[in-house]
């Protein structure tokens, strides 16, 4: 081979390997995806697909579902019905806008409707859900259930819980057998005042049945104040009240 030809071969050689590093270099940026938490691959040390390890969320494995503890329809004289819930929250973990479906039924089984809706589920803790005024159409209303799905809940680690929860005291039974009334207080220890408090409150019987249900907006609580809730009914109880919750329900943020 002749000095032009070695020539001819290296200079071609040298531009063949600095077309292949270019390519290289332009498929990699073309084809290589940096893992996040949102790419349906189990990478970057997670521990399930877009799960655990960095990532926000965790995966369902490291959690435990949520836990229906109870759900009671209570018929109403207009023909429609109310449906209150109690949901726990065991983990120490919380997720937010967590959807249910609560599914009401007439006698013998039959499915007369369905409503859906969201929670929040602080950790640690027992969530109450009230819905109002469901119409069954011809059928009564005779049971519910309420059911989130295992999958549903994001959930994410928060350890230190910064909602302020007013403090209930003072909650009391009044107004009359046939039009039942209970007021109680909400403390707000805080230097910040709270507004719109969503207010659930339950009612059990001495078996520790639910009995009446019902819920309230408190338009503020004054900071290191306090304001009154005060649920009201047009029918009288079944049975005698004995157990009354009044339950704040603090969104997260």
């Amino acid at each position: 081979m002749s000095w032009a030809s070695r020539r001819r071969f290296v200079i071609f050689a040298i531009a063949g390997a600095i077309g292949i590093v270019l390519l290289a270099v332009l498929s990699f940026a073309l084809f290589y995806k940096t893992p996040s938490c949102s790419d349906g691959v189990q990478n970057q040390g997670e521990a399930g697909i877009d799960c655990g390890g960095p990532c926000a969320y965790l995966c369902t494995d490291q959690v435990h579902a949520p836990v229906v503890l109870f759900t009671k329809t209570l018929p109403r004289s207009d023909g429609r019905a109310d449906v209150v819930a109690s949901v726990e929250n065991t983990n120490m973990a919380a997720a937010k806008n967590v959807p249910y479906s609560i599914v009401l039924y007439g006698a013998n089984q039959v499915r007369v409707q369905q409503v859906t809706g969201t929670i929040d589920l602080p950790p640690a803790s027992t969530v109450p859900v009230f819905v109002s005024g469901i119409a069954s159409g011809s059928q009564k209303a005779v049971s519910a259930f309420l059911t989130i799905e295992a999958s549903a809940p994001k959930w994410f680690a928060l350890t230190a819980d910064s909602r302020i929860v007013p403090v209930v005291s003072n909650t009391t039974v009044g107004g009359s057998a046939s039009l039942p009334r209970i007021d109680a207080n909400l403390v707000n220890g805080s230097v910040t005042a709270l507004t719109n408090v969503l207010v659930i409150v339950v009612v059990h019987d001495s078996q520790g049945e639910v009995i009446a249900a019902s819920q309230t907006i408190v338009p503020n609580i004054p900071a290191q104040g306090y304001a009154t809730a005060t649920f009201t009914w047009n029918t009288p109880f079944g049975h005698t009240p004995t157990t009354i919750e009044v339950l704040p329900v603090i969104p997260l943020p």
